[in-house]
């Protein structure tokens, strides 16, 4: 059955309402087509995306590269088992492991699934000496699976679900003595995001990586770092760690790895993947040769567009606007946090208004924990771009301080 061009957005909802299950909060909008920044509704609406994908499509909707290597691919072959070998997911552990810290990868489908094999790896690491606890961090988001999800250190998400899977240890973000105070025998590994993203944007002291490294190394504790938001040229960097350099253990990462197809990676030392075993852990569509051909042309994409650079370019031009509004706006904003294209602006309002009063005027953008508004813009948005969707957010952040 194809998609009709001919269906509204009205329909479409009906249709949804009759047939698909409510867990997600839909607003009023059934989208079509997409190019860059820019994304199209069955009415023909045009709207400005600075959080395309939720973080997924970093180079925008439908990018040239991506699109062309998965047609590409779907002509040659779509799905093989993980029991054969395949070119594209050989080329992409390397190129993964060269622009990170060396290690092995283990391919599956989203953040989730990589970190639920992280807090395998790290169990089965330690399971012959005992060491079985996660600590993790709160305010912290790691996914809806249930390991994940106890790893989140955030009760809204456990509420209806319990009992939680036991062996985790919740302790403050940006805290290196309240890690301390929890390590011991028992205890497997750190998990942490470098940046806390649907937490807040929060973005840690410089020295915390580091601190967590050494305090790892001290302890013989696994350092986990979930870069499922952080990821992928989103702060400026390949990975957020290398901008302190706190090498982890065992990385994960997920959303734009394949320019806005289904993709998940862990990628951890030889010495602690050497764990696992045939038979240990699987994922059979992870590391399927289309979502690999995108993956490997989303990397194309970066360096051949240098957008490495251009992401933190993006992440200045941001900041000289909002700085300059909440000084203009007094006691609104709270807080600017920016690195590279994550971006957050702590409001002291409820953010969902702006969000709902953004999208009639057509800009697209993100609330979470309540008060902040989140971008992940992608990384080939425009000046031009960046200073329409500035201005409609600042006109109604301006309406609302008034």
């Amino acid at each position: 059955m194809k998609p009709s061009a001919e269906t509204s957005t009205e329909a479409t909802i009906a249709q949804f309402d009759r047939y698909v299950i409510g867990n997600y909060r839909r607003y009023p909008v059934c989208l079509v087509r997409g190019e860059g920044s820019w994304i199209w509704d069955a009415e023909g609406n045009r709207y400005l995306d600075l959080f395309p994908g939720w973080g997924c499509n970093l180079l925008g909707h439908c990018p040239p590269r991506v699109v062309e290597a998965v047609r590409d691919q779907v002509g040659r072959l779509i799905h093989v088992p993980n029991t054969w070998y395949m070119e594209p997911q050989g080329q992409l552990a390397q190129a993964l492991s060269e622009r990170s810290f060396g290690g092995q990868c283990f391919f599956c489908n989203s953040g989730a699934e990589a970190n639920e094999a992280a807090i395998k790896l790290a169990r089965a690491f330690g399971h012959e000496r005992g060491r079985t606890k996660i600590v993790t961090m709160q305010g912290g988001f790691h996914g809806r699976t249930y390991a994940a999800l106890t790893a989140t250190a955030q009760p809204k998400y456990h509420e209806g679900f319990e009992p939680m899977v036991p062996g985790f240890e919740y302790v403050p973000f940006n805290d290196i003595p309240a890690v301390a105070e929890v390590l011991d025998d028992r205890t497997a590994a750190i998990l942490v995001e470098p940046i806390q993203g649907e937490g807040g944007v929060h973005i840690p002291s410089p020295d915390y990586l580091i601190e967590l490294r050494r305090l790892c190394d001290r302890r013989g504790v696994l350092l986990m770092l979930d870069e499922v938001q952080t990821g992928m040229a989103r702060t400026g960097r390949w990975f957020g760690y290398q901008h302190r350099g706190a090498i982890p253990d065992i990385l994960t990462c997920a959303k734009a790895l394949a320019g806005g197809i289904a993709m998940g990676v862990m990628i951890a030392s030889p010495t602690v993947a050497s764990v696992l075993k045939p038979g240990m852990h699987a994922s059979t569509f992870g590391g399927n040769p289309i979502a690999c051909r995108a993956a490997l042309a989303t990397i194309e994409t970066i360096e051949e567009e240098g957008l490495l650079e251009r992401g933190t370019a993006i992440g200045e031009r941001f900041r000289s606007h909002f700085e300059g509004l909440r000084h203009e706006l007094g006691g609104l904003i709270r807080e600017v946090r920016i690195l590279g294209t994550m971006i957050g602006i702590d409001l002291t309002i409820d953010a969902s208004g702006i969000v709902a009063e953004c999208l009639k005027r057509r800009l697209l953008i993100n609330a979470t924990h309540g008060h902040v508004i989140r971008l992940l813009p992608a990384l080939t948005v425009t000046d031009e771009q960046i200073d329409e969707g500035c201005s409609i957010l600042a006109d109604v952040l301006r309406r609302a301080s008034a």
